[in-house]
């Protein structure tokens, strides 16, 4: 059953993809926009903590290496200074377990490995609007 973006009240849902490599960025941002999710794009952490104060959105998906601003620093900005509850999925090549526990540690609520597959990802947006509505 797809409940997806019609979940949310004021129209789309909006998702913010925090990722330095390009090609991710494109393939994920192509694939959501695709099933009718609101997609914004930052391609290094200050400018990802800029569109989480201005956008808003309701899933923040983030790489952890990226210029000016690692993705578990944004993690913390997020739970600690902005104190929201905003699902955040990790990206990551980095799979190493002692940085899969420090992104939980700190309030990620997933963490996925590159590569990976968008459908995969997809399935993990849904999965984690559906529990913060």
């Amino acid at each position: 059953m797809y409940l997806g973006p019609a979940l949310h009240a004021q129209g789309k849902m909006k998702v913010l993809i925090c990722e330095d490599d390009e090609m991710v960025l494109k393939m994920v941002e192509f694939k959501l926009q695709k099933e009718g999710y609101e997609v914004s794009l930052a391609t290094d952490g200050k400018e990802a903590m800029d569109k989480i104060r201005s956008f808003d959105p309701d899933i923040i998906i983030t790489d952890i290496m990226m210029p000016y601003m690692t993705g578990l620093e944004i993690v913390h900005q997020v739970r600690k200074e902005l104190n929201r509850e905003t699902p955040i999925i990790i990206v990551s090549s980095i799979g190493l377990e002692k940085t899969v526990l420090e992104a939980f540690q700190l309030g990620a609520d997933d963490f996925i490995t590159k590569p990976f597959s968008p459908n995969e990802l997809s399935v993990r947006v849904k999965k984690l609007l559906m529990k913060s509505v």
